[in-house]
């Protein structure tokens, strides 16, 4: 079992920090004790639960590009000739393998293969294979490490997201960026230590807050979500008739209250409330500084393409997480939504190519030229992939394709990944995994890794159980890491 004190804990002493202080005194015997402040406040939950990292990470912070919907891996990245070769044939049994179908397809009588519309070309050094619908992700090639081979038990976008965000299917577990904030905190106290960028046209599987949620953790790591609208994040700015000197005095004299309280009885949601108010009202300085792009450069701007100027686009929220990411925000989640094509596959792809591949790539190119890259781990994928068959009727020019939970590609660069290098490989059919596979569980404990977190030594006693994002799995993979 992990030691709570180097884990995070409710406290064996049944006080809060503030109310242990006030118990023991700040003399002799507060000295005494100063080995222990680290582990207390991880206890009491007013500081982060880890000291520090378990070991030197390469990454600071993580950005975390979330294509919603499921982007079909062998129109993009996974080159498949054979499927363009038997297009329209029969997918052979002995591929399917009686595997699990979604309810969309089981009434199909047939499952004609379908072969990508679009070129492929490799590119770079390491000779990567792209679409011709990215050809700016493709100038990045050789900063891009590729893993062919994810595959997750979840077959639906639901279950699929939470998986990918909290290594359960199940909501009601925190998400990884809650579990960073839980146990690193962040070193910008201006700002949350877990942001979440929203489109601001919702198109597509929609978008719950689950996804961002911290679960049984304290709700101070809940990811904070900026709207791209003209209050970024809702509730933060004064009423009319407030000042911001009428606004400081009122959470100073509520502070007093609560910490009144506090002093009579432990109660957690009054510590978080405190601190909560206090982050707030330092967020009315610090939100509107990080949204206010108009100090970036002409040349920034074109190399994040023309929708950058426009809030909620993915252009724009991708300079966002640039900028946020400067002020050390440990996690930035951005979510494009869109991906799902169970109809005209072949213009979904193009259109979604058309809003992400630019921003995506201006994004690793900004982060280098500022000196950021190497220790800003960039992650761009979906919950799932796309099938190799067709859903529905097939044209000449026209096919749907539905979920496909068993190999899909997710791309990483920067925060000490292996640049330049492909993991994995998948069948001709772009069905089955053949070498390396990677599963969900295996990914959140290499992110861990990258950022110096043992993640089975990362974990929080809940209903009598120590609980990790990996649940009781989860490996490394070595070869990913430079």
């Amino acid at each position: 079992m992990n030691n709570p004190l180097c884990t995070g804990y409710e406290s064996p002493f049944g006080m809060s920090r503030r109310l242990f202080l006030n118990q023991l005194g700040m003399g002799l015997g507060g000295l005494a004790l100063g080995s222990m402040v680290n582990p207390l406040r991880a206890m009491t939950g007013s500081g982060p639960a880890l000291a520090g990292t378990h070991f030197p990470g390469t990454a600071k912070r993580i950005i975390y590009l979330f294509q919603s919907g499921g982007p079909s891996q062998m129109d993009l990245f996974d080159y498949k000739p054979r499927l363009n070769q038997e297009h329209g044939e029969e997918l052979p049994d002995s591929v399917r393998r009686g595997q699990r179908l979604t309810g969309m397809s089981t009434s199909q009588a047939s499952f004609p293969l379908a072969g990508t519309p679009f070129e492929f070309k490799q590119h770079g050094e390491s000779g990567a294979w792209f679409s011709e619908t990215l050809p700016h992700m493709a100038s990045t090639a050789d900063k891009m490490c590729f893993v062919k081979t994810m595959y997750t038990e979840a077959i639906n976008h639901g279950p699929g997201v939470t998986m990918m965000m909290s290594g359960s299917q199940i909501p009601g577990r925190p998400t990884a960026g809650s579990w960073l904030s839980y146990g690193l905190g962040s070193p910008n106290k201006n700002l949350p230590s877990y942001v979440v960028l929203t489109p601001k046209v919702q198109k597509g599987q929609p978008l719950t807050s689950r996804y961002w949620g911290s679960g049984f953790l304290p709700g101070r790591h809940d990811g904070v979500r900026f709207r791209p609208e003209k209050d970024a994040v809702l509730y933060l700015n004064n009423p009319d008739g407030i000042s911001r000197s009428s606004r400081s005095k009122t959470i100073d004299h509520l502070k007093e209250l609560h910490e009144y309280q506090v002093s009579k009885q432990s109660d957690p949601v009054l510590e978080s409330q405190i601190e909560q108010y206090e982050m707030a009202f330092r967020m009315q300085a610090s939100v509107p500084e990080v949204s206010d792009i108009s100090g970036e450069s002409k040349a920034t701007l074109e190399l994040y393409g023309d929708d950058v100027t426009e809030p909620g686009t993915f252009a724009a929220n991708c300079l966002l997480a640039r900028r946020l990411a400067e002020r050390e925000v440990p996690f930035v989640q951005v979510f494009h939504m869109g991906w799902d094509a169970h109809s005209n596959c072949p213009g979904n792809v193009r259109s979604n190519s058309q809003k992400t591949d630019q921003a995506s790539a201006a994004l690793i190119k900004d982060l280098e030229s500022r000196g950021m890259l190497d220790d800003t781990l960039v992650i761009w994928g979906g919950e799932f992939g796309r099938t190799n068959y067709c859903q529905g009727k097939m044209t000449e020019t026209n096919f749907g394709r539905d979920h496909h939970p068993r190999c899909f590609t997710i791309w990483m660069a920067g925060g000490g990944v292996n640049p330049g290098y492909t993991h994995g490989a998948t069948d001709e059919y772009c069905y089955n995994i053949e070498a390396d596979g990677v599963h969900v569980h295996d990914f959140h404990a290499t992110m861990m890794h990258l950022l110096g977190i043992d993640h089975e030594r990362l974990t929080y006693k809940y209903q009598g159980r120590y609980f990790r994002l990996t649940d009781v799995h989860g490996h490394v993979v070595k070869e990913l890491l430079a």
